[in-house]
């Protein structure tokens, strides 16, 4: 009787190692809720020594597979990523998944600029990613009204008409820009016309000439002329420019505004002139010819004098062989194909 009272307190005393157990398979071997508990094929048999009673305790591993036809294998579990740097730059430290390029004359754009060529209007196309080609044309006319001064009844005509053609290269595809261009219409000139009041002296290359009185008997009339400062000797002249911005956005973006500067190798500037009329070289009732005739004394004396003196003009006009070219443009840019 006492020995079956000992056994008895000794399996009482186990009780507590079991229930444990036992939670523990229900909890981590769903199988056991619907098989056996003592069952070896659904949990270890640490588990299953310790639901019969046996004391054992649990391997480092926890639940292990013990036959081949176990349908839950036991799995090593995931690793956790890494968190993210923190550093605030990794945000942006992003490769593009890819690079776009505009097609060739997909997007066209048109402007206005003001430079020393006048009034200017322009389009540009895109040729790629590094070239684009333009087309400009400029305009500007101011007249100013006679005026006199001391005898001399002038006005002044300042025009200024061109056409030009470049192709723009973008090296690197930055926004830097250089311009390899043709003038190929130059029509910049001033120009202007005189009467001499009758009786009116003046002097030209160092000589006084008058302006004649008219006399209907003898057919003089004042003394009038025209000149004429053409701007260019070269037509049509080459031209290389730089600047920045890009006339055509590599964007959906439409409004752009580039600068531009350089020359146009024109040549020197040329003067010209020629008179009608009557001049004297005594008064203005003496020795008086008509300038359009070279073998009459005051004539030839007039028309010498008057070359002499464009030569000399000329010659300091030939100091300046380019013509500056500066703008800031205006322009809009729209897409034509895709």
């Amino acid at each position: 009787m006492a020995l079956w009272k000992i056994h008895e307190w000794n399996r009482l005393k186990s009780l507590p190692f079991v229930v444990m157990a036992a939670t523990i398979a229900l909890l981590t071997c769903p199988k056991a809720s619907t098989q056996s508990l003592g069952d070896s094929r659904t949990c270890s048999p640490t588990i299953s020594s310790a639901l019969s009673g046996e004391s054992s305790s649990l391997s480092a591993s926890g639940w292990r597979e013990t036959d081949a036809t176990s349908a839950d294998p036991a799995q090593p579990l995931a690793v956790s990523p890494q968190p993210a740097s923190p550093e605030f730059h990794d945000k942006w430290d992003v490769a593009p998944s890819a690079t776009a390029y505009q097609r060739p004359f997909s997007r066209v754009g048109i402007g206005a600029d003001v430079s020393p060529l006048g009034i200017g209007f322009k389009t540009a196309v895109i040729l790629d990613h590094v070239f684009d080609a333009r087309l400009m044309g400029n305009y500007f006319n101011y007249n100013v009204a006679q005026f006199e001064v001391e005898g001399f009844k002038a006005d002044a005509d300042f025009h200024l008409a061109s056409a030009a053609a470049a192709l723009d290269w973008y090296p690197f595809a930055s926004i830097w820009r250089i311009s390899p261009g043709m003038l190929f219409l130059n029509g910049n000139q001033a120009s202007g016309g005189i009467v001499i009041t009758p009786g009116t002296s003046f002097s030209l290359n160092n000589q006084t000439f008058f302006s004649a009185t008219a006399n209907a008997a003898t057919g003089a009339t004042p003394l009038a002329g025209a000149g004429a400062l053409a701007f260019h000797t070269h037509s049509p002249a080459f031209t290389i420019t730089g600047g920045f911005g890009k006339f055509i956005p590599r964007s959906d973006r439409h409004w752009s505004f580039p600068a531009e500067f350089g020359v146009a190798f024109t040549g020197a500037p040329k003067a010209n002139a020629n008179f009608t009329g009557w001049v004297c070289t005594g008064n203005a009732t003496n020795g008086c010819n008509n300038v359009g005739d070279t073998t009459t004394p005051a004539g030839a004396q007039f028309n010498s004098a008057l070359q002499t003196q464009l030569t000399k003009w000329n010659r300091d006009l030939a100091k300046v062989s380019i013509y500056p070219l500066f703008s800031y443009s205006v322009m809009y840019s729209f897409t034509v194909r895709h």
